[in-house]
This record gives C-alpha cells, sequence and structure tokens, in this order.
C-alpha cells in the first residue's frame, strides 16, 4: 500500500478516504490535525495494489497492516473510508483504535444500485484518449468534479498515464454495509457525520446524533476543512 505520513508528535490520525479517490484528498485536513497523521491509498486506487477480492473486512486488514504497532489511532474515514474506519473499530483487526469518524457513509442501498454497482465491478478498466479525459472521468467517479481542478495534483493521484484510472474496477464490488452490526461490534467511541446536502447519505438515514454540517455536500472534508474542525476535536479528546 502506497502510505503518506507526517505531523508533529502528539495523537495520531488514520485519515481514510471514498471509493474512487485516494489519500490526496486529505491534504487540506491533515494539517489541523495537532500530531502525527497516516494518509493511504486504500487497496486498489492511486498507488496501492489491488485486492483479489473486496469486502470491508479486507480493506480493514490491509490497512491495519499500516499503522505501526502499538501505535493507538483515531480514525476518520469518508463514504468507504468510513466503513473501514468503522469496521477498524471492532478491535478484530489488532488495531488499537481511541475513536472513529465515518463521514458521509452511504448506509442505504436498494437493490437496483447494488445491481449497478457490481455490474460497475466487472468491466474493464476504459482507457481515454488523453488525460483531460481520464481527469473529467476521475473527477465524476470520486465526486470531485467542481471541487478539484483538473490539473490539480490531486488528480493526478488518481490517474495511470496511458491513460486511466488508477482506480480497480472490482472495488466497486464491495456490497452494502450493516451499519447496525458495525455499531454493535464498535470497541471505540464512533461519531457519524454528513454533509447537510450530500445526496448519498441524507440526514434521516443516520441515527440519532450524528453530526450534520452545514451547507456542505458529500465530499464536505475537501469542500471545507475547517468545518471538520469539531470532528478533529471530538476524535482527539476520545
Amino acid at each position: 500500500m502506497h502510505v503518506r505520513t507526517g505531523g508533529p508528535d502528539g495523537p495520531t490520525l488514520l485519515a481514510l478516504h471514498g471509493l474512487g479517490a485516494t489519500g490526496a484528498v486529505w491534504n487540506g485536513l491533515v494539517e489541523r490535525w495537532p500530531g502525527r497523521w497516516i494518509v493511504p491509498d486504500l487497496p486498489g486506487h492511486g498507488r496501492s495494489e489491488p485486492l483479489p477480492r473486496y469486502s470491508f473486512g479486507a480493506l480493514a486488514a490491509a490497512v491495519a497492516e499500516v499503522v505501526p504497532p502499538g501505535t493507538t489511532v483515531a480514525v476518520l474515514g469518508h463514504s468507504l473510508g468510513g466503513v473501514v474506519a468503522l469496521t477498524l473499530a471492532s478491535g478484530w483487526f489488532g488495531v488499537r483504535v481511541s475513536g472513529a469518524c465515518g463521514l458521509g457513509m452511504k448506509v442505504r442501498w436498494s437493490d437496483e444500485e447494488l445491481t449497478r454497482a457490481a455490474d460497475q465491478a466487472t468491466r474493464p478498466a476504459k482507457v481515454f484518449g488523453s488525460r483531460e479525459e481520464a481527469a473529467a472521468r476521475w473527477l465524476k467517479v470520486s465526486g470531485l468534479h467542481g471541487l478539484v481542478p483538473a490539473d490539480s495534483p490531486i488528480v493526478d493521484s488518481g490517474l495511470v498515464e496511458g491513460w486511466r484510472l488508477a482506480l480497480d474496477q472490482a472495488a466497486f464490488g464491495v456490497g452494502a454495509p450493516d451499519l447496525d452490526g458495525l455499531l454493535a461490534a464498535a470497541r471505540a467511541p464512533v461519531i457519524l457525520a454528513a454533509g447537510e446536502h450530500d445526496p448519498m447519505c441524507p440526514a434521516e438515514h443516520l441515527p440519532d446524533g450524528a453530526v450534520i454540517l452545514p451547507g456542505l455536500g458529500h465530499n464536505a472534508h475537501v469542500e471545507d476543512p475547517a468545518a471538520l474542525d469539531p470532528l478533529l476535536a471530538r476524535l482527539r479528546d476520545a
């Protein structure tokens, strides 16, 4: 797995991106964390190798390998990364988690949506005629269209010269999370959050007590990193 680390001495944050994105989406947020941070590209994304089969457990097991032994981490995950964060909070993967936050997790899936995702997982990666075409597709898949310029290094982190997306199509087949099961299994405090205008994670789909970020959408951490300061504070205090 490709992993970046940084920050001063202090509590450690593990930041996990969503489906189709890369760890580069956390660039504006990790500098706001008052300690060390660990930011991987999830398997099958960016510069990380793919998995033979995608499940939330398989992703959590892979991420657990990049956490130094004995390190306690606060985990902040977006969308797919949020599900992995809650999976790690179970303690089943050998990572000591002090607190976990799932941001913008899609927790309700229709049969039609799952069928579409499974179909997408079987399609071969498309090769584009130019970087511009590949960049446009990556921005759409990652949900960052209109938030990140097409010529940004963040976009480059999700592309392979040729031109195609670095994303392994099979990752689309990961399935739907069992939110109730994840919350029941968690051995650390869990925070659920979403942007007020997140179409993938409406406030009414989350349990009471979830944090709703006013005026923001699905990629709240990219739209306004400072808006996540209260979430970071809660993770730090945990």
